[in-house]
């Protein structure tokens, strides 16, 4: 009847030379989608520039920026074989973080900061059960510093369990694109490393093919409604790519639920703006779903 969460074990092997990923300079059939477009103003081609600018800067400083600035395998930190001891029942919705029932569906997201993205799903009716963690790199069982550290590969993600009857991938898309700026390469704002980069880790081709549909169809509301970048950035893989997901601490697990959380604004207002194209959210539910579809823009359920 229930089913455990087939990205986590108990006992990781070492790992394997084969692991593969998305390098963000790829084209989208290796799992990263990059959607170059021209750029319409003088404007759009000075703001360009400066966002190159302070990526190459960062990365100067260490801080884990510039767009192709991932680890390679040989160079990430080797982690460990003992899985992170996380608690297993969800501190809102009160289901396992681990173990789901058989007809539920799982996808990892990532957004940047994983506390205010965790919270956006879990609120989502239909959403069984969230966690988040790391996800895209090469060292097991990393630790929350090592990720930040820029030397394990892997981004902050949220793993997200729902019912697809209650509610679609398609609106769990729509949510994710318009929640962020997916046009920033190793970043999110102020946050910057690759730890911040966005990406969709999917369990099915099904559910790759219908990302990389939905990147496509965003990608066309940005440039719609003129934001100044228009290449979307975000690491798209699924079965045979690398999407191996290990917990983060349990001290993040369902952060800003507990007392004496730091208040954070997580998915901001800023982002909220950048969004504005709310009708792109409209459009990946129009081209992308094919059964039931929640009739509001399920980002408007952030707080």
């Amino acid at each position: 009847m229930f089913a455990a969460a087939s990205k986590v074990t108990a006992h990781v092997a070492p790992r394997a030379h084969s692991l593969r990923r998305g390098v963000p300079s790829a084209s989208k059939h290796s799992g990263v989608v990059s959607v170059s477009r021209k750029r319409g103003s003088a404007t759009t081609t000075h703001a360009g520039k400066d966002e190159d600018l302070m990526e190459q800067l960062l990365a100067m400083l260490g801080g884990g920026g510039g767009k192709s600035g991932i680890v390679s395998e040989k160079d990430a930190l080797p982690g460990r074989q003992e899985e992170m001891r996380v608690t297993d029942t969800h501190f809102v919705l009160g289901n396992s973080i681990k173990t789901f029932p058989d007809n539920l569906q799982t996808c990892v997201f990532a957004t940047g900061c994983f506390w205010g993205t965790e919270k956006m799903f879990w609120r989502v009716p239909g959403v069984f059960s969230t966690s988040v963690g790391y996800v895209g790199g090469f060292t097991q069982n990393p630790t929350y510093e090592e990720t930040c550290s820029g030397r394990t590969g892997h981004t902050e993600a949220v793993q997200v369990a729902w019912d697809p009857t209650v509610v679609s991938f398609a609106d769990l898309l729509a949510m994710h694109w318009t929640s962020h700026d997916p046009t920033q390469g190793n970043r999110q704002g102020n946050d910057s490393g690759t730890q911040y980069r966005s990406g969709v880790y999917c369990s099915s081709q099904a559910q790759k093919e219908m990302a990389m549909a939905s990147a496509d169809v965003y990608d066309t509301a940005l440039k719609l409604a003129g934001h100044p970048r228009n290449v979307i950035t975000s690491e798209i893989n699924g079965p045979g790519d690398n999407c191996v997901y290990y917990f983060a601490e349990d001290y993040h697990q369902q952060y800003l639920a507990k007392p004496g959380a730091r208040y954070v604004l997580g998915l901001s207002q800023s982002q909220t703006q950048f969004a504005a194209p709310g009708r792109g959210a409209t459009i990946i539910q129009r081209k992308c779903t094919t059964g039931n579809s929640f009739k509001y823009i399920t980002r408007r359920l952030f707080y």
